[in-house]
């Protein structure tokens, strides 16, 4: 279905299972003349559990000015029902901030998707540790900010990035970037720092974890996109993918592979976010897509 980017909203709802949310929240979209065209609930059980929601909505003949629409959801419906909420509006893009190391593929992807318009975002500065990627971001026109960064001085690091980053940026996306970020660091963007690896943890941690897949004779690789959180790599997944291997696979294809993996899963992860179909439910994920 097609609709218009420029008059579409989206409202997302967490709150305590109970009769009539449904029927509340869209009757009050319909008594303010908003159509509903995409709606996807979920329930954690059918009593007592919690319940999800997500709703897409077109806004042009509402009869109240967009800007007063969420003050009187949250007094007509949402405190009503104890609920979590927030509304966005798909014309006002998130600004996605790219932190890599040397690894090129998972960056470039997310780049070229965005250039071909396929990732609603503005994309304010790419960060990196290295300088090796500097020139192929700048290609697409984005501003490229190099950042040393090793254990004598992450905290200063840290706090330059951050300058770069809280004025400029919605949320953040670790294409590959091998620094571990402090937890004071992640908390300034919680549920808003995206991450991807290979799918070997905890089994293959360290380093090389395809060699040391290879040595195991694994049968399936995959990749991992998750939030990040102050816990090394235990934030809640967003979306995972495999592909199955044979014997006949050298450690150069399981590499290729794992890019290919690692490309697609964070592309999918981010845009979701975008997309605001993305609801972190503790150290889980509800994902309507």
């Amino acid at each position: 279905m097609t609709v218009e980017v420029d008059t579409t909203a989206r409202l997302l709802i967490a709150c305590p299972d109970r009769p009539g949310i449904v029927a509340a929240v869209t009757r009050f979209l319909f008594d303010h003349g908003a159509n509903i065209t995409e709606l996807d609930q979920h329930s954690t059980d059918p009593e007592g559990g919690r319940f999800f929601m997500r709703l897409e909505f077109q806004t042009p003949h509402l009869d109240v000015p967009r800007d007063v629409l969420p003050a009187a959801f949250d007094q007509t419906v949402a405190q009503g029902f104890g609920m979590n909420w927030h509304v966005s509006y798909a014309v006002e893009r998130p600004r996605m901030a790219i932190l890599v190391s040397r690894h090129d593929h998972a960056l470039m992807e997310l780049l070229w998707r965005w250039q071909r318009g396929e990732l609603a975002v503005d994309i304010p500065l790419v960060i990196s540790n290295h300088a090796d990627l500097r020139d192929a971001v700048e290609r697409f026109g984005v501003r490229f900010e190099h950042v040393p960064i090793d254990a004598a001085t992450h905290a200063d690091a840290e706090q330059r990035m951050l300058a770069l980053l809280e004025s400029s940026a919605d949320f953040l996306v670790l294409a590959r970037y091998m620094r571990i970020l402090s937890p004071a660091f992640v908390e300034r963007f919680p549920s808003r720092i995206i991450n991807i690896h290979h799918s070997f943890l905890p089994a293959f941690a360290g380093a090389d974890p395809y060699r040391q897949a290879y040595d195991r004779g694994v049968k399936l690789i995959g990749a991992t996109a998750h939030y990040v959180t102050a816990d090394l790599d235990q934030g809640p997944i967003i979306e995972q993918d495999t592909a199955r291997v044979s014997h006949r696979r050298e450690v150069p294809d399981l590499r290729e592979l794992g890019r290919d993996l690692e490309r697609q899963v964070l592309a999918r992860a981010v845009r979701w976010h975008v997309e605001d179909r993305i609801i972190v439910n503790g150290n889980k994920t509800i994902v309507f897509t």
